[in-house]
């Protein structure tokens, strides 16, 4: 289950953070390994897709938990495991409170975080299959599994960033979707030029739509915008 599973690890020590890199990737993970936590925080803004976070708690530049809150703007559902060297209940019950879904104190068996990684996955793993991937718009049908944009015969095969947009876009339906919202949420940063693409992509998501005068998606000033259908 772990083929292809992408790992954000934040980790100070240079040799525990490589050897903890190398075993995870010896168990078929893709390990990121950053040495501090602006760094990490860097690399999850990068535009890499992750699926699982472990962070120390002791880190330079930026700490654990303050490393945790950024995550959790960005992402709220990630999983994310505390590494410590500390074992003070107050340090566990502040990982919990930022959302950590579990802890380990230094020295661990490698074996155990194996263990807790792959329950944490399979658990979200189970999440996506309730996730619905199969709008009607219009007279469109989108497959967001498979970005496959589908009208009548004709299909189109949506990009990454537009097959998202348009995911997100259907989720809401006739809801108002924030420009801050779809940014983190697919871009990993809200700034001048990740708005600047959206906007690009968004004009191409609204042109393939056109072939349907009765769906449109609509700008609402300075907050964000909405997919809406004419019944």
């Amino acid at each position: 289950m772990s083929k292809n599973i992408s790992v954000l690890l934040a980790e100070d020590d240079p040799n525990f953070g490589s050897v903890l890199r190398d075993y995870l990737e010896l168990n078929d993970f893709e390990v990121s390994l950053a040495t501090d936590g602006l760094e990490a925080l860097r690399e999850f803004k990068s535009g890499k897709e992750f699926d699982l976070c472990i962070l120390d708690v002791m880190m330079p530049h930026k700490d654990g938990f303050t490393l945790a809150s950024d995550i959790r703007k960005i992402d709220t559902e990630i999983p994310l495991i505390f590494l410590t060297a500390k074992s003070m209940k107050e340090d566990m019950l502040k990982g919990f409170q930022l959302g950590a879904d579990d802890y380990l104190t230094k020295p661990f068996d490698s074996e155990v975080l194996l263990y807790k990684i792959k329950a944490l996955l399979s658990r979200k793993l189970g999440d996506q299959d309730e996730e619905q991937t199969h709008f009607k718009i219009g007279r469109f049908e989108y497959d967001s599994e498979m970005r496959i944009l589908k009208l009548g015969k004709d299909e189109r095969k949506l990009s990454p960033k537009e097959g998202a947009l348009l995911k997100l876009l259907a989720e809401n339906k006739n809801n108002l979707v924030k420009r801050s919202t779809a940014l983190n949420k697919i871009w990993k940063d809200d700034n001048y030029f990740t708005g600047r693409s959206m906007d690009v992509y968004l004009a191409k998501v609204r042109k393939y739509l056109k072939d349907d005068p009765k769906v449109a998606i609509v700008n609402v000033h300075s907050e964000g915008f909405r997919l809406v259908e004419d019944l």
